[in-house]
């Protein structure tokens, strides 16, 4: 086990109390608008705080890249936080939403932990040592066949400028698999690829903690993550594609007629 998982598993649960007192009281919220479609309270910013207190209290030194205060620190080791994922369900009482916490050195995922507060389900990985949820070991599924599969995505509710790809590419994989969800609450959807819950999962537009967390559960329970092409800089470009290996390789021959060129020269961003 990853010296620094203890950690996260600790910050996951302190800001999760935190969610989870704060639903009982929604109406009491104040929410604003960072941009389109994109909501906060003070709830994200209030685990964002606790979570970074208790990471600081035993990383002085390390780095944080989070949603609500953005990057601070220069070190090998980068903490990656989503103290929130699922905003607008937890606004709207809506049970689907977690806490998404990991650490990169070196720009290689080590530590990854999910937590979801409605369940108290725990997901954790560290890397070499296998993904788990309430401490049991989690592997991908085991279908082969993507018209067998259970297919998680996310709308491009913030950027639609490659709209016209995206639902070209949806039609597709709603005709040829056993359906497509949309939960709102990406991090959870890839803990879902993880757990064989969900076969395969694409998304177009995240950010960094929307997926780092999530991708090292995949990756430790057998599963492949990789942008719409396949290839490995999702972290950069927010496209990201996962799933068991069949079913990863089964959704990029199905996408990639409809990567547009505007898709494929998405920017790469630095994190």
């Amino acid at each position: 086990m990853h010296p620094a998982l203890n950690i996260a598993i600790k910050a996951s649960r302190k800001a999760g109390d935190i969610i989870n007192r704060s639903s009982e009281r929604l109406d009491l919220l104040t929410i604003r608008h960072k941009s389109l479609n994109d909501l906060v309270s003070e709830v994200d910013k209030a685990a964002e705080d606790a979570i970074i207190e208790i990471l600081r209290g035993s990383f002085p030194d390390h780095a944080i890249l989070a949603e609500e205060s953005g990057k601070s620190g220069n070190s090998e080791f980068v903490w990656i936080i989503d103290p929130l994922d699922g905003t607008t369900n937890f606004l709207h009482g809506l049970p689907i939403y977690c806490v998404s916490i990991a650490l990169m050195q070196k720009n290689t995922l080590q530590v990854g932990v999910i937590y979801d507060p409605t369940r108290n389900d725990l997901y954790t990985a560290s890397r070499g040592d296998g993904a788990f949820l309430n401490d049991r070991r989690i592997r991908v599924s085991k279908r082969d066949k993507l018209i067998d599969g259970l297919i998680g995505t996310g709308f491009p509710f913030k950027m639609f400028e490659h709209d016209t790809a995206y639902l070209a590419m949806l039609k597709d994989i709603m005709k040829n698999s056993a359906g497509v969800r949309r939960p709102g609450a990406a991090a959870l959807d890839l803990a879902s690829v993880a757990a064989g819950r969900l076969d395969g999962f694409w998304e177009i537009g995240l950010s960094p903690w929307d997926m780092a967390a999530g991708a090292l559960l995949i990756q430790e329970a057998g599963g492949l993550v990789g942008d719409l092409l396949g290839d490995n800089g999702f972290l950069q470009s927010g496209q990201i594609l996962a799933g068991n290996p069949k079913i990863f390789a089964q959704i990029i021959t199905i996408i990639n007629p409809h990567i547009s060129p505007q898709l494929r020269a998405t920017t790469k961003r630095s994190i």
